[in-house]
């Protein structure tokens, strides 16, 4: 609880991705003051920043950019080159909540994020009591459709990366679907050979840390052919189909579990 007398901040942490930015334009004018912060891991998508600079010209706001101190690469080699993955997402941990929190400091926060009411998952973002997490989608009961239509209404649209990826986040996000890693050599080979960069083979006891559990991402370019098959998700959803696409049966149900503070 705030003490009396003690101010409130608002803040919208900004993800690059459709949701956060329907909440921006949805929160515009509801919420006074209210800051609007991007935490750049260092690793973000092209589009992701031009979707910003959309943002920016488009709502008519300011967008702070907080980067951790130390870079991803830093932190890699203190975790002894063991890439963050499902199961330890330490890159979210200390690229995203921990610059946020130090942000933040001791003021007391309302942080909205931009989970929507036809969504089942948590919202996790820090534990620290001044930090107060405000879902004003689900309370509101704002759902996929909802969120496209702010989008189109605004003349904001959807980020450029969904013409080939389903989510936001760093270009290497582990919780990318195979045909996205290819997507990613695609339309952005020099970060694709970037990711690759970071994979490791320990050469005394053999163990391989790599992007994908079961194979590096030189041996998914190797069954590219095979992946490309299999896949049914399109490799340009959105090619010539004009601001009015409905993308509900790519984006709105996915299954994969993202981190909140990377994909809202």
């Amino acid at each position: 609880m705030t003490r009396k007398g003690e101010k409130v901040r608002h803040i919208l942490a900004l993800s690059g991705g459709k949701d956060s930015a329907a909440l921006a334009v949805y929160l515009k004018d509801k919420i006074p003051d209210l800051e609007y912060v991007f935490l750049d891991t260092g690793h973000e998508l092209p589009e992701t920043y031009e979707y910003l600079d959309r943002m920016r010209a488009v709502l008519g706001i300011k967008i702070q950019v907080i980067k951790p101190k130390r870079s991803f690469e830093n932190w890699l080699k203190l975790k002894n080159y063991y890439l963050p993955s499902p199961q330890k997402r330490w890159c979210t941990e200390l690229l995203k909540i921990k610059p946020y929190e130090q942000h933040v400091g001791q003021d007391y926060i309302y942080s909205y994020i931009g989970i929507r009411a036809d969504e089942d998952r948590d919202g996790y973002i820090s534990h620290k009591p001044n930090i107060v997490p405000k879902y004003p989608f689900i309370e509101d009961g704002i759902v996929y459709s909802d969120v496209q239509d702010i989008l189109e209404t605004s003349g904001l649209g959807f980020p450029g990366y969904y013409h080939w990826r389903s989510r936001s986040g760093c270009y290497f996000c582990f919780f990318q679907q195979k045909s996205e890693w290819l997507n990613l050599y695609k339309y952005h080979k020099d970060l694709f050979q970037k990711a690759m960069s970071y994979e490791k083979t320990d050469l005394e006891n053999g163990e391989r840390y790599t992007w994908c559990e079961d194979e590096s991402l030189g041996e998914l370019l190797k069954r590219a052919q095979e992946i490309k098959k299999d896949n049914k998700y399109p490799s340009n959803a959105l090619s010539g189909s004009g601001s009015s696409t409905r993308l509900s049966n790519i984006l709105g149900n996915y299954t994969f579990p993202p981190c909140i503070i990377c994909d809202v």
